[in-house]
């Protein structure tokens, strides 16, 4: 097997992602973190040709790149090859229910299943604990009246899942096979056969498509505040969005950064009332609102400006900035279903009415991959009860 070094920091989902990835394959990986080892980050940016997102991830002398790299490998049934495992024997394996997703919505759905006795298994997909992994603080989840960490939470409700027995599988399903019965599922070489299957797969962070966003994500243009934040303490940078979590990432960014510029489309915000509130009281945040952004402008190893674009006036204009982080929505991760359940225009699966059961009997959507309008913690969780609670009936039902 490969020498594997990844290059991390503290508070990074993203790092626990990869990382979660290369232990489920017995990969003994070095770990350097940078805020432990601070003459390690010169070292990282050079070994990564200006790599400023984390995790960085080596296979011997390979540079993989960050995390969405390392699933996008093992995506391609590559990633094994590179690290220099033998490819085991294909094998069938059969679960009664099988749950796609690790977000509140999947783990809240294994909590009722296991109670049940429904014996369910978890596949965890790329974002183990969802997006509120990418969460400093969450304040609105009932329970924790001083609030609470993210991925404090998200080890919560995993903890407890746990504690019923439920197995959690780290890794993605690359197809589905929703046309027979039992359903058949492959992860690479292996293949997983169920009776009901609950799809809790969640939402991916968008980007805006723009071809400089493009050439500059990794040397300054990030979706994770928490994650890549750190390599721009005491500098100007942007976040664009307008909902909760462009506040959020603002706040974060203010903390450790000289300026933060809030770019937003609209005039109005969508955000919550509180969070607005926070925004406009903090005095290192200048928000500039009826602006898209145009291009990135920068040189070869970095973002040095951004030039946006009235959406009243179309005059455009230049801000210096040394990062830009994007909060601006979400696409549901219902790739592997586009052509067997029914989804709406914008590609979020559409439940029956009243229930969480699909098109397909034996299929149970939940949580964000269904809910284009609410996209809150403790409604996936609500879903993921119901939708386990579907299945248990409809299980009785089959006999």
């Amino acid at each position: 097997m490969k020498e594997v070094l990844v290059y991390s920091k503290y508070n990074c989902p993203f790092c626990d992602r990869a990382k979660e990835l290369l232990k489920s394959k017995g990969v003994d990986y070095k770990e350097i973190n940078v805020e432990d080892v601070p003459q390690a980050r010169e070292e990282m940016l050079k070994k990564s040709n200006g790599g400023k997102t984390f995790p960085q991830i080596f296979i011997g002398e390979e540079h993989v790149g960050g995390c969405d790299d390392l699933y996008a490998i093992e995506k391609e049934g590559k990633l094994n090859t590179k690290l220099g495992i033998e490819e085991a024997e294909s094998t069938t394996t059969h679960y009664p229910l099988v749950i796609l997703g690790a977000g509140p919505a999947g783990y809240t759905a294994a909590i009722y299943a296991a109670r049940a006795n429904l014996n369910p298994v978890i596949f965890t997909g790329e974002q183990k604990g969802g997006q509120l992994t990418t969460t400093t603080d969450v304040e609105n989840f009932p329970g924790f009246a001083k609030g609470i960490g993210g991925q404090a939470l998200m080890d919560e409700m995993e903890a407890q899942v746990k504690r019923f027995g439920t197995q959690i599988i780290v890794g993605t399903i690359t197809s589905a096979n929703l046309k027979q019965r039992p359903f058949i599922l492959e992860q690479g070489n292996k293949k997983i056969t169920t009776d009901a299957l609950i799809i809790a797969t969640g939402a991916t962070a968008k980007y805006l498509g723009i071809a400089s966003e493009e050439a500059y994500k990794g040397k300054g243009v990030s979706a994770c505040a928490t994650c890549d934040g750190f390599f721009y303490k005491g500098q100007d940078v942007a976040v664009i969005g307008g909902g909760d979590s462009a506040m959020e990432e603002a706040s974060y960014l203010s903390l450790i950064c000289n300026k933060v510029y809030l770019i937003h489309r609209r005039e109005e915000f969508r955000a919550s009332k509180a969070m607005q509130d926070r925004v406009n009281a903090n005095p290192k945040i200048e928000i500039i609102t009826s602006h898209t952004l145009d291009e990135v402008l920068g040189d070869t190893k970095e973002v040095k400006q951004l030039r946006l674009q009235s959406t009243i006036t179309k005059e455009k204009k230049e801000i210096d900035v040394s990062a830009l982080f994007l909060a601006v929505g979400h696409t549901p991760n219902t790739q592997l279903f586009k052509d067997v359940l029914t989804t709406d225009e914008a590609g979020y699966l559409v439940t029956q009415e009243r229930s969480t059961a699909m098109n397909v009997p034996g299929v149970f959507a939940c949580g964000d991959v269904t809910d284009p309008h609410y996209r809150q913690a403790i409604t996936a969780a609500g879903s993921g009860c119901q939708a386990a609670i579907d299945v248990e009936r409809w299980l009785v039902e089959q006999g």
